[in-house]
């Protein structure tokens, strides 16, 4: 078995898809220090998905102790076995009331709310549509609930049409669910979601959307794509995360009231999960209070800011091949994906998320290691997470970095990637 393992691994280096965990000494931050006490070194931090520079507030902080102080660390059990304690239902309540829904339900993680809720939804001969760019929880609980599963070209409108045609026709009287992000993960783009609504509707099928990137980004106070749409009430199903922006973790589905109680009785991965600790849930309830508030939108906007002077950088950078064996980056944040939507482009659309595509995956790594000797910590991102051959580097901007540190990084890049 351990020679087994021993090729496997080996395969996975030669093909420059091996990957190694990176231990961090600090906190979260636009500074962090990477690798043992002893050895650590401060880098520029543009790896996180902390967009709001909550991680390591000290609002959240005092939550978390004050829940700690009263109720002490672990949950002990289940939610419905004993495990539901106050800091759940009142973070449940503010997320409901914040994203303007009747319910809400909270996950130990994104990743569980996604693997508990699809299979509650849907079953065998029903009929999941996902975007083939998806995250990776969206699809195994697509899987997992042995459903039906067809995949439509990312944000194409009208090969999505022609699966529901499909759905329609051949499975007549099932269950059609659409499943798509709001802002994609790897690329940073938007789903062209007011014609998403308009397509559920027409063929009277159920909407799910993963704003796990556009919660605390994008709307007035955070609240996400579809309340920027205005088309909460057509999303049946609104996923989440809490440990994005809203700087500490899980997950949650927010929607109608039949439907957050169905979970609590059908989503395998709330039911068989201990509890999240109460301080986390308190924590995150202080995070969701700070983003309804003024100064929490000050803070979005300041990120908006940030995001704007980034998209200026990187698409004023001309780079053609380097010394690293790169070719011209593809800085992309700000793809239009629908007619619709490129005739109502604002200056902010797009998201805190920029791909720099660099194509192969070695050549993508080299890149992220020069950076790193430069000062910088930006993850390069290869296959499976992203397609083969479309290898990148991906940025993330946050409320926290100041404009030097996002002017050095254009730099770096500009002189690690210029003209041989």
């Amino acid at each position: 078995m351990q020679d087994l393992f021993a090729e496997q691994l080996k395969a996975l280096r030669a093909a420059s898809l091996d990957r190694h965990l990176s231990e961090i000494s600090s906190a979260q931050g636009p500074e962090i220090a990477v690798g043992g006490d002893r050895r650590a070194r401060r880098l520029i931090n543009f790896s996180s998905n902390d967009y709001l520079g909550l991680a390591n507030d000290s609002r959240l902080r005092e939550a978390a102790n004050a829940a700690i102080e009263e109720f002490g660390v672990g949950a002990g059990a289940s939610r419905l076995v004993s495990g539901t304690q106050s800091p759940h239902l009142r973070l449940e309540r503010a997320l409901a009331e914040w994203k303007g829904t009747e319910a809400a339900l909270c996950f130990s993680s994104g990743y569980a709310a996604a693997l508990g809720t699809i299979p509650a939804l849907v079953t065998r001969n029903d009929v999941v549509l996902l975007d083939k760019l998806c995250h990776a929880s969206l699809i195994d609980g697509a899987k997992l609930s042995g459903a039906i599963l067809r995949v439509f070209p990312h944000s194409n409108l009208r090969k999505l049409e022609s699966h529901l045609e499909w759905a329609q026709r051949g499975h007549a009287g099932r269950r059609v669910l659409i499943v798509t992000e709001s802002v994609f993960s790897m690329d940073g783009d938007r789903a062209p979601l007011r014609e998403l609504v308009q397509l559920k509707k027409q063929f009277d099928a159920l909407l799910m959307l993963d704003e796990a990137h556009a919660v605390g980004v994008i709307g007035s106070n955070g609240r996400g794509l579809a309340a920027e749409e205005n088309v909460s009430d057509d999303v049946d199903v609104q996923m989440g995360t809490l440990s994005k922006a809203l700087g500490a973790s899980g997950g949650y589905i927010c929607g109608s009231q039949n439907l957050i109680e169905w979970l609590i009785n059908r989503a395998r991965s709330f039911i068989y999960s201990t509890a999240p600790p109460p301080a986390i849930a308190a924590a995150a309830l202080a995070a969701v209070n700070f983003l309804s508030s003024s100064e929490g939108e000050q803070r979005r906007l300041l990120l908006w800011k940030r995001i704007r002077l980034m998209r200026e950088l990187l698409l004023k950078l001309d780079v053609g091949s380097s010394a690293l064996g790169v070719g011209r980056l593809d800085a992309t944040n700000k793809r239009p994906t629908s007619d619709a939507q490129r005739s109502t482009l604002n200056e902010d659309h797009g998201s805190a998320i920029f791909a720099c595509i660099v194509g192969h995956e070695q050549a993508a790594l080299d890149l992220a290691a020069a950076l790193q000797s430069e000062g910088f910590l930006v993850p390069a991102i290869r296959y499976p997470t992203v397609a083969k051959g479309s290898a990148r580097l991906r940025i993330t901007v946050t409320a926290s970095h100041e404009e030097g540190h996002i002017r050095a990084l254009c730099k770096a890049i500009r002189k690690l990637t210029k003209s041989e």
